[in-house]
């Protein structure tokens, strides 16, 4: 099968990073949550006491972060390392999911992770999620999907995401939450968060986990097919 690259940009919540993972794992290909990467960086800012509205002080400790992934040997997870520790479970936070979109909107942050994302993907067989990954990052993608569902969808699958780990927050400030990083991503100055021309739509409200994976391996087999 030729491998091709698979970009999948969407809103919070819709389960676009479990979904991408799970098609990696299936069709062995490299999955990238580019979303890790920014709360990486907001991780980062966030632990330094950097204020998330100074840019240019952001701008200029860039130089000191390393990302890179690993495969967790117990849940089989690619998980994000940030300078040398892996951070996979911090930056899952409310705290980082408050401030990554005021983070990600800043155009050096941007700069500097899409480089990292696109030399990831030169070797193909890699697919990545995010924000704008079919409309930036990789906008030559063999396949371009955007993700969506309804905002009491996406609150409860994020209540529970949270519960798992031990956090608990109100529905209310769950979707506040959302409707903000919602507001933030698509309104943004650098490369805002909207559906490529050739991007096909998911609407996973209704759709569990294992159809969305089916959805997309089955998109996968049409395409490489005609390749």
């Amino acid at each position: 099968m030729k491998k091709i690259v698979i970009a999948i940009d969407g809103h919070a919540g819709c389960g676009k990073s479990t979904t991408a993972r799970l098609v990696a794992s299936k069709i062995n290909y490299l999955f990238v949550d580019s979303g890790a990467m920014y709360r990486a960086i907001t991780l980062y800012v966030l632990q330094n006491e950097i204020s998330t509205d100074n840019s240019n002080e952001i701008i200029k400790y860039l130089e000191n972060i390393t990302l890179s992934f690993e495969i967790n040997p117990e849940t089989r997870k690619n998980e994000i390392i940030l300078n040398g520790k892996n951070v996979e479970g911090e930056i899952r936070g409310l705290r980082v999911s408050n401030n990554v979109s005021k983070i990600s909107a800043i155009k050096e942050v941007r700069s500097f992770l899409v480089k990292q994302q696109q030399e990831l993907g030169k070797q193909k067989g890699i697919i990545m999620d995010g924000r704008d990954i079919g409309t930036v990052v990789f906008p030559n993608a063999e396949i371009k999907i955007f993700m969506t569902a309804s905002i009491e969808a996406r609150a409860a699958r994020r209540i529970e995401e949270l519960k798992n780990k031990g956090e608990s927050f109100s529905e209310e400030d769950i979707i506040k939450n959302l409707e903000e990083r919602d507001h933030l991503d698509s309104t943004r100055k650098e490369s805002p968060l909207k559906k490529a021309e050739d991007a096909i739509v998911i609407d996973t409200s209704q759709l569990t986990i294992d159809q969305q994976v089916d959805k997309v391996i089955a998109l996968v087999e049409t395409k490489t097919e005609s390749l």
